[in-house]
């Protein structure tokens, strides 16, 4: 079965190449981010990836000791930037032809974003990471994926996550929570469920753009939500 999606944005954590340290570059969590985003491109999806840097540094931590907001953000940016380049190489040894693409101007490093370029190297089955989040200070990468996702008229936005979707209580504290399999916006917003920082959330709907809300480490959760299963994740639309 194929999916109904033809372009995805998918956003990733820092954290999600840190492994089981929390912190840093674990070679093995990357491969398996890899791994994951070779069995979307087998699906024919074109791929676009929107990658944090909260794995290397956190903005606040800086900021909650003194130090400037821009600064400290722009520190995050590069973080993405190393982060996205470690992806790219684990893509390229599983033959997945990858792009690196940023929003704060490094060219040696990687090519800088350029929207119609970034649909091209899509159209021609190439993965795209977007790095350096907006390019601005204060704005996450949860916004970026959500721009990023507008920009190049991305069918959904995958938000991966440990968590099975979207429950109606925390699921790791309450044995009773419930799974939503759909939500639309303005449910998510009566009921103040956690989704996405609220500049990406709004960009989201006001744009029409799907938000997929799956857990990205659990055997084929992924696949099977793109396909339309709805047993895993919440789709909000």
């Amino acid at each position: 079965m194929s999916s109904p999606y033809k372009r995805v944005t998918l956003k990733l954590s820092g954290e999600a190449l840190a492994g089981s340290s929390g912190f840093g570059i674990d070679p093995d969590a990357v491969d398996f981010i890899a791994e994951k985003l070779l069995q979307l491109y087998q699906l024919g999806v074109q791929i676009a990836v929107v990658i944090g840097g909260g794995n290397l540094w956190r903005g606040e931590v800086g900021t909650a000791r003194g130090m400037d907001r821009t600064t400290a953000d722009h520190m995050g940016m590069l973080a993405t930037v190393m982060n996205a380049l470690a992806l790219r190489q684990a893509l390229e040894r599983k033959q997945v032809d990858t792009r690196v693409m940023t929003a704060v101007e490094m060219n040696k490093v990687a090519e800088p974003y350029i929207r119609l370029r970034a649909i091209r190297h899509m159209d021609k089955g190439r993965v795209v990471i977007f790095a350096g989040g907006t390019g601005n200070p204060f704005f996450t990468t949860d916004s970026a994926a959500a721009l990023r996702a507008s920009e190049i008229d991305a069918d959904i936005v995958i938000k991966a996550t440990k968590v099975d979707g979207v429950y109606d209580k925390d699921p790791k504290k309450h044995a009773d929570a419930v799974r939503y399999t759909h939500l639309t916006f303005k449910q998510v917003l009566e009921q103040r469920l956690n989704v996405m920082d609220m500049t990406a959330f709004t960009m989201c709907q006001e744009n029409a753009i799907p938000i997929l809300v799956v857990n990205f480490w659990e055997n084929d959760h992924l696949l099977r939500a793109l396909k339309g299963d709805t047993s895993v994740g919440t789709l909000i639309q």
